[in-house]
């Protein structure tokens, strides 16, 4: 995975800061691929480079199972546009075990914004990034992932997460935009 998170790093770095003084770096693919892997992989190398680095996972931003949609454009507005200006975004993390909104976080302005979930490559964040990243593994690896995390009780869930997450890839066209696809290993793939 060195390899993958160094031509990652080098792409960010050499692109034009987009957020504000820094970069976004979106770390999108389907649920259960690596993408948390990934990022923390990028985060831990930037740091060796940069002073300010942060990871925002989308998992913090969802409206529970069925907010994949509403999350991109709450993100942007909250958080990225406020970033842009030099000043701090907020979001409010949904808290899974109770279904509900729980307290409010700020993200303060940073050389380099790490943003990982199903969505963090939507258009609506474009205008802000710098590096797409989409990370891909197979349907059934992904399941059999999730449910290990969340349960067996969870699989209803997935199943249509797994749907929501596929129709909203191919409405939106993030594979075929990324500037790189890397697999559950965290190798690089050829091009989209």
């Amino acid at each position: 995975m060195e390899a993958t998170v160094t031509a990652i790093l080098d792409h960010v770095l050499a692109q034009p800061a987009r957020l504000g003084p820094g970069w976004l770096l979106s770390i999108d693919g389907p649920a259960g691929g690596g993408k948390t892997t990934l990022a923390a992989a990028v985060h831990e190398a930037a740091r060796a480079v940069l002073q300010r680095v942060r990871v925002l996972h989308m998992d913090d931003v969802y409206e529970g199972w069925g907010g994949l949609g509403s999350a991109p454009q709450r993100l942007r507005n909250d958080v990225l546009e406020p970033l842009s200006f030099g000043r701090p975004g907020f979001y409010r993390r949904w808290d899974w075990a109770v279904d509900d909104w729980a307290e409010l976080h700020a993200v303060q302005p940073s050389d380099l914004l790490i943003l990982e979930g199903v969505g963090s490559g939507s258009p609506e964040l474009r205008d802000h990034r710098s590096t797409l990243v989409f990370v891909t593994a197979p349907d059934e690896l992904r399941l059999a992932r999730g449910l290990a995390r969340d349960g067996e009780a969870a699989r209803d869930n997935w199943t249509a997460w797994m749907a929501d997450e596929t129709r909203h890839f191919k409405a939106c066209g993030t594979e075929c935009e990324a500037d790189f696809r890397v697999n559950e290993l965290g190798r690089l793939l050829g091009p989209t």
